[in-house]
């Protein structure tokens, strides 16, 4: 049996997007020909890469998702067709940045993933939605229309296990924790901060999460549109386990290369030992979808799959 490949090239396409569906998902499917074509392995675009972001758009681009992983039937919806296709002709791992998704009558913003022969490898819907208020800046309630997600997706590659976060998630370490747990070495979070929250934060937590738990994290941003109702604030970028910038976008359309070298992630661990070193005396986090626990819901909390246990021995 052949020896893992240590490293490989991870492209992040930070797409300019409109509202023409069909020109949308035809400029992505390009972006992806041209990583592919420039040596890269796993290819990601950016959130709502076939629409613009905005509760006024989800309900009119919604499309519907497959429940099965494996190829995708006739059934799938256009978005879905086009990303196994093009991961197909190109033989990369894709992960198709979000749409907006209808199922069952319910609205999710969600993110599939495709191996290279095509299959569709699972389906992350995001967990945390985007409800802020900042006064005089910027207002937002993804809740008014969509649905949050129970469920978190990772998948193997030939390299290393990849994780899924959708922006907003890379607010909650837990979800990042969870991953690490799991045995991924990179997290990838589509992700359109905006040009509020953007400057001061997207970086920061990207960094914060790689840093944290000694692994890459990359977030995928679509290009900055000053005409359109939301702006995206770009800067897609790659972090690697010591929590240093890898390589970064401007704000502008284009596609970001980075190589990631899995050989950082252990030995970054074995110079700073944080994991071996976590006190699971004094508290823990669960997994509980990999534990079988109950989905319970809580008036704190909408969010399954995580318990955060405090055992105080003061």
């Amino acid at each position: 049996m052949a020896a893992q490949a240590s490293s490989f090239r991870l492209a992040l396409v930070q797409l300019a997007v409109g509202s023409n569906k069909a020109t949308n998902l035809s400029r992505a499917a390009e972006k992806v020909r041209e990583a592919a074509q420039n040596g890269s392995k796993i290819v990601a675009l950016p959130e709502c890469f076939n629409s613009p972001y905005g509760t006024q758009y989800f309900k009119d681009y919604a499309e519907e998702v497959p429940a099965e992983t494996g190829q995708p039937g006739p059934g799938a919806g256009e978005s879905c067709k086009a990303l196994s296709q093009v991961a197909r002709e190109c033989g990369v791992f894709l992960v198709g940045g979000s749409i907006p998704e209808v199922r069952k009558g319910k609205y999710y913003n969600t993110s599939m993933s495709f191996g290279p022969d095509g299959a569709l490898l699972g389906v992350f819907r995001k967990v945390h939605l985007f409800d802020i208020d900042i006064p005089g800046k910027q207002k937002f309630k993804e809740s008014d229309i969509l649905s949050p997600g129970d469920k978190l997706l990772s998948f193997d590659t030939d390299w290393c296990k990849v994780g899924i976060g959708i922006c907003y998630d890379l607010r909650f370490y837990e979800l990042a924790s969870i991953y690490g747990l799991r045995g991924c070495k990179l997290l990838l979070y589509p992700g359109a901060f905006n040009t509020t929250t953007g400057p001061l934060h997207f970086e920061l937590l990207i960094r914060g999460l790689a840093a944290n738990n000694q692994l890459f994290v990359a977030g995928v941003s679509p290009a900055q549109d000053l005409t359109a109702s939301y702006h995206a604030w770009g800067h897609s970028m790659l972090c690697n386990p010591w929590g240093k910038v890898v390589v970064s976008a401007d704000e502008k359309e284009g596609i970001v290369y980075g190589e990631v070298d899995l050989s950082e992630v252990d030995r970054v661990r074995s110079q700073i030992p944080v994991t071996a070193q976590k006190r699971w005396d004094l508290y823990s986090i669960t997994d509980r979808l990999a534990h079988n626990y109950n989905l319970l819901y809580t008036q704190f909390t909408n969010t399954p799959f995580l318990l955060l246990v405090i055992h105080d021995v003061g």
